[in-house]
């Protein structure tokens, strides 16, 4: 599935059109219908999930984004950003939530050694253990030349001092990918690694979890003279975080395609209630200011869509899409709230209820415009490109 791409994909067929028939109608009958109720306490109820991970087994989609090699089916990124976009379209499931299409893999994983991968990754697979990417800081978030936390070497150990902030799943995580600074002069050119961390081991510490306008209540860990085995370094030292924006580009572009998901929901919701609405004496649909709102989210989607499959196909043809993952993640993010911004003021008082999921499509694409990059540092590294390219 996904198999040989042309240059430019611009209609989804074939595999890739089933693909996506067969994710939007589980969406429509078995997220949809239960998305007010699914969730307790900012997760998926237990027995929620068992029914989604029973129900979803009959997909065939179990494990997705696992490659064959792996027990996965190893689906190329294109077919990957179908299923993200059809999940956008609903709110039963937190943004940051559990796959119930199997366990939820970091990238930074497959990049182990042998013993390292037996020890972490496979359990990972399986569902055994759970993991935690612990970055941010708190003068470290957007800029990590900043980062404070240290990695010194002592023998065949390293040694890890710092405290992260903003970790989410930190409390029910068996491990944690910690980016920590190996090397100061040479900050993000050289001198920032990541390391595998066990948090049960001695010097890891949960100080406080914090409340967000979200669902999802990370974590700050505290790292206290922490010794790491030095064959638990993720790649060579210092290439941290070269590597980590490798891997971000992916999941910027499931940014991207999340956000098409939210916005073709809040345009489905919005045209419909604006049909439906009459207000002195006429729907609302026959006003220019609702049909504006109703086209702006259009023509949003249709190009947000193109940017999201454009840099889809040419990751899954091995070429470089930081780029591209920057501008669907800078357009979607903002575009996506936008278009749950107008979606609530068409609907009025009942688009600030609970009663649909209009206010938390809102405040999740508001969040979205933060996370793994904020808007204007990714426009700056754009703008670098363009300056570069139309010198």
């Amino acid at each position: 599935m996904g198999g040989d791409l042309p240059e430019m994909a611009f209609e989804i067929s074939g595999d890739l059109a089933e693909l996506r028939r067969l994710v939007r109608r589980f969406v429509d009958t078995e997220l949809i219908p239960i998305e007010l109720t699914s969730c307790e306490n900012d997760k998926v109820k237990s027995d929620v999930m068992r029914r989604l991970r029973a129900a979803s087994s009959g997909l065939g989609l179990d494990r997705f984004d696992v490659p064959e090699s792996h027990g996965g089916l190893g689906l190329g990124m294109l077919a990957r950003v179908i299923v993200w976009e059809e999940l956008g379209r609903t709110v039963a499931i937190p943004s940051r939530a559990e796959d119930f299409f199997g366990a939820d893999v970091s990238p930074t994983l497959w990049a182990l050694g042998p013993e390292q991968a037996e020890k972490y990754l496979l359990p990972t697979i399986a569902g055994q253990i759970k993991w935690c990417f612990a970055q941010t800081e708190a003068e470290a978030g957007s800029d990590p030349a900043s980062m404070r936390m240290r990695a010194v070497r002592d023998g065949d150990h390293y040694v890890l001092d710092g405290v992260k902030r903003f970790i989410t799943r930190a409390h029910e995580a068996d491990f944690a990918e910690v980016v920590a600074v190996t090397d100061r002069e040479k900050g993000s050119r050289g001198g920032i690694s990541i390391f595998i961390v066990d948090m049960k081991a001695p010097g890891v510490k949960l100080l406080r979890s914090q409340d967000m306008m979200i669902d999802d209540r990370p974590w700050e860990v505290a790292f206290d003279h922490v010794r790491v085995p030095a064959e638990n370094r993720v790649g060579e030292e210092g290439a941290g975080f070269a590597s980590a924006q490798r891997w971000l580009s992916a999941g910027r572009l499931r940014h991207g395609a999340k956000a098409c998901g939210v916005i073709d929901r809040c345009l489905s919701m919005a045209a419909s209630y604006a049909r439906q609405r009459v207000t002195f004496g006429e729907p609302l649909a026959n006003r220019q200011a609702v049909q504006w709102m109703l086209v702006d989210a259009f023509m949003d989607l249709h190009q947000l869509r193109l940017m999201v499959h454009h840099a889809a196909a040419k990751y899954d043809r091995g070429e470089d899409i930081r780029v591209e993952a920057y501008m669907a993640k800078v357009f979607g993010d903002h575009r996506s709230f936008v278009a749950a911004d107008n979606c609530m003021q068409i609907h009025g008082a009942v688009g600030l209820s609970r009663d649909l999921p209009i206010e938390k499509f809102w405040r999740d694409q508001r969040s979205m415009m933060i996370t793994e990059g904020p808007n204007e540092v990714l426009k700056t590294a754009i703008a670098r490109h363009v300056l570069r390219e139309y010198s």
